[in-house]
Protein backbone atom coordinates (compact mmCIF):
# COMPACT_ATOMS: atom_id res chain seq x y z
CA UNK A 1 0.00 0.00 0.00
CA UNK A 2 1.61 3.39 -1.27
CA UNK A 3 1.50 6.26 1.46
CA UNK A 4 0.66 9.46 0.29
CA UNK A 5 2.50 12.61 1.43
CA UNK A 6 0.18 14.83 3.32
CA UNK A 7 -0.09 18.19 5.02
CA UNK A 8 -1.02 18.53 8.16
CA UNK A 9 -3.27 21.48 8.95
CA UNK A 10 -4.43 23.25 11.85
CA UNK A 11 -8.44 23.52 12.07
CA UNK A 12 -8.18 27.09 11.13
CA UNK A 13 -6.92 26.06 7.70
CA UNK A 14 -9.77 23.15 7.06
CA UNK A 15 -12.28 24.18 4.58
CA UNK A 16 -15.63 23.43 5.81
CA UNK A 17 -17.52 25.65 3.72
CA UNK A 18 -19.03 22.46 1.96
CA UNK A 19 -19.67 20.17 4.89
CA UNK A 20 -23.56 21.29 6.52
CA UNK A 21 -24.04 21.39 10.30
CA UNK A 22 -25.38 18.49 11.96
CA UNK A 23 -29.02 19.39 13.43
CA UNK A 24 -31.47 18.22 15.72
CA UNK A 25 -32.81 15.74 12.57
CA UNK A 26 -29.28 14.03 12.17
CA UNK A 27 -29.05 13.15 16.22
CA UNK A 28 -33.21 12.31 15.79
CA UNK A 29 -31.89 9.35 13.24
CA UNK A 30 -28.56 8.66 15.00
CA UNK A 31 -28.61 5.03 16.43
CA UNK A 32 -25.36 3.87 18.46
CA UNK A 33 -24.23 0.75 17.23
CA UNK A 34 -21.51 -0.79 19.69
CA UNK A 35 -18.98 -3.13 18.00
CA UNK A 36 -19.34 -6.61 18.24
CA UNK A 37 -17.60 -8.40 21.70
CA UNK A 38 -14.24 -10.66 21.14
CA UNK A 39 -14.59 -14.17 21.57
CA UNK A 40 -12.01 -15.49 24.43
CA UNK A 41 -10.12 -18.09 22.60
CA UNK A 42 -7.06 -20.12 23.15
CA UNK A 43 -4.55 -20.17 20.43
CA UNK A 44 -1.32 -21.28 19.79
CA UNK A 45 1.30 -19.40 18.49
CA UNK A 46 5.13 -20.05 17.82
CA UNK A 47 6.92 -18.58 20.06
CA UNK A 48 8.59 -16.30 17.81
CA UNK A 49 5.55 -14.91 16.41
CA UNK A 50 4.12 -13.95 19.75
CA UNK A 51 7.49 -12.53 21.28
CA UNK A 52 7.41 -9.89 18.28
CA UNK A 53 3.98 -8.68 18.64
CA UNK A 54 4.42 -8.08 22.42
CA UNK A 55 7.89 -5.79 21.66
CA UNK A 56 5.21 -3.66 20.09
CA UNK A 57 3.85 -3.59 23.20
CA UNK A 58 -0.01 -2.74 24.23
CA UNK A 59 -2.36 -4.13 21.97
CA UNK A 60 -0.80 -6.70 20.60
CA UNK A 61 -3.55 -9.07 20.87
CA UNK A 62 -5.63 -6.64 18.94
CA UNK A 63 -2.83 -6.00 16.01
CA UNK A 64 -2.86 -9.83 15.74
CA UNK A 65 -6.72 -9.86 14.99
CA UNK A 66 -6.12 -7.43 12.49
CA UNK A 67 -3.59 -9.03 10.80
CA UNK A 68 -5.92 -12.12 10.75
CA UNK A 69 -9.10 -10.24 9.51
CA UNK A 70 -7.36 -8.56 6.59
CA UNK A 71 -5.70 -11.73 5.71
CA UNK A 72 -9.36 -13.32 5.80
CA UNK A 73 -11.05 -10.11 3.63
CA UNK A 74 -8.00 -10.78 0.91
CA UNK A 75 -8.71 -13.93 0.78
CA UNK A 76 -13.01 -13.68 0.52
CA UNK A 77 -12.56 -11.36 -2.39
CA UNK A 78 -10.12 -13.99 -4.31
CA UNK A 79 -12.91 -16.89 -3.72
CA UNK A 80 -16.02 -14.73 -3.31
CA UNK A 81 -16.12 -16.87 -0.33
CA UNK A 82 -18.89 -15.32 2.49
Amino acid sequence: MKQENTKISSDNEIDLSEIPELDETFFENATIRLPERKRVISLRLDPDVLDWYKKKGKGYQTRINAVLKAYMQAKKKVTHDD
